[in-house]
């Protein structure tokens, strides 16, 4: 595709549907721009009609082994874009998302973009306060996470060496650690998306937080020894 500013990756599973909502978000990217969906299975999707989405906008969809890194890393290296914008399924862009995209993409920050993140209210009202922290532990820590929308150009992340195909979790965890000790910046790109909060309506919000947390040092700890490791050799 000549001229792709943009490539949209979106990682589907094989039971979920809300990309579907995604879709109609994203009829407003500019015409240089690319969509891609990557299953994990080898089903056809069935694209909604949309008389909105602008002509010129391909819509690409590709297969891949289970697995979300393994399905971004596809996207990935299927993306004719400059740039490269991963997206969950369930994610859902703010009116201020695109505006802001596209005044980052044209600062052309050799950076890793992410947004500020905020929870539906498909699930307990205390996610609030997740959503919060995540804004505290983007800004002061420089740890986003991949529901934050990753904003990076393609060289970026060849350079990075995509994410972690080895993990079971935390792939974007760990790309945000490889940026970091490759002196990548991480920038935030100044609006907020939303992300859905089954999954803490489902399991419980005090479980839910726990467990994302212990999974979190589990993965930080040895990612930031490792770096600083490096650092003084």
């Amino acid at each position: 595709m000549p001229h792709c500013i943009l490539s949209v990756i979106v990682p589907v599973a094989p039971d979920e549907t809300q990309w579907r909502a995604l879709l109609e978000d994203l009829a407003g990217l500019p015409e240089s721009s690319e969509v891609i969906l990557v299953r994990a299975d080898r089903d056809e999707l069935a694209l909604p009609p949309n008389a909105s989405w602008p002509r010129g906008i391909p819509i690409e969809q590709l297969q891949s082994a289970t697995g979300r890194a393994r399905q971004m890393n596809v996207g990935a290296r299927h993306a004719h874009g400059r740039w490269l914008w991963f997206l969950h399924a369930d994610t859902r862009l703010s009116v201020q998302a695109l505006p802001a995209l596209n005044k980052f993409l044209a600062r052309d920050q050799d950076a890793l973009g992410w947004f500020d993140l905020k929870f539906r209210d498909d699930g307990p009202a205390l996610t609030a306060l997740n959503a919060r922290g995540a804004r505290w532990r983007s800004r002061w820590f420089g740890l986003p996470f991949g529901d934050q929308g990753f904003v990076i150009s393609a060289r970026a992340f060849a350079q990075l060496g995509g994410y972690d195909e080895t993990v079971h979790y935390g792939e974007d965890h760990l790309l945000v650690w490889a940026a970091h000790a490759a002196g990548l910046p991480l920038r935030p790109v100044g609006a907020a998306i939303s992300t859905s909060a089954r999954k803490y309506a489902a399991h419980g919000w005090l479980r839910t937080t726990l467990r994302h947390a212990l999974l979190t040092l589990r993965q930080a700890f040895p990612a930031w020894w490792r770096m600083h490791r490096n650092v003084r050799r």
